[in-house]
């Protein structure tokens, strides 16, 4: 149950990452299209795009979130495995 848990919670992190990087993709603002509404900025999104936004989040997460399953639960990779970068202070 706890693997189930901590993979679910990764996934829930990589969809809010991946949200707010996909958010701008394929966004038309009014001013893009000449038609801006009365009352609003002429920056103001076209219109809702937020179900494909969710859709597109959703699909590349679950591609990212694959590709981490592989390495992690199959390959046995860790943060163990990661070679240290930075200096050595003793």
């Amino acid at each position: 149950m706890v693997g189930f848990v901590s993979n679910l919670a990764i996934f829930f992190i990589i969809w809010w990452t991946v949200l707010f990087a996909m958010l701008p993709i394929g966004l038309r603002t009014q001013d893009e299209d000449g038609e801006v509404t009365l009352g609003t900025t002429s920056s103001a999104p076209r219109g809702p795009h937020v179900r494909w936004a969710v859709l597109r989040t959703t699909i590349v997460s679950l591609v990212i979130f694959g590709i981490y399953y592989l390495v992690v639960h199959y390959w046995g990779f860790s943060f163990d495995d990661v070679p240290r970068i930075g200096p050595k202070f003793y």
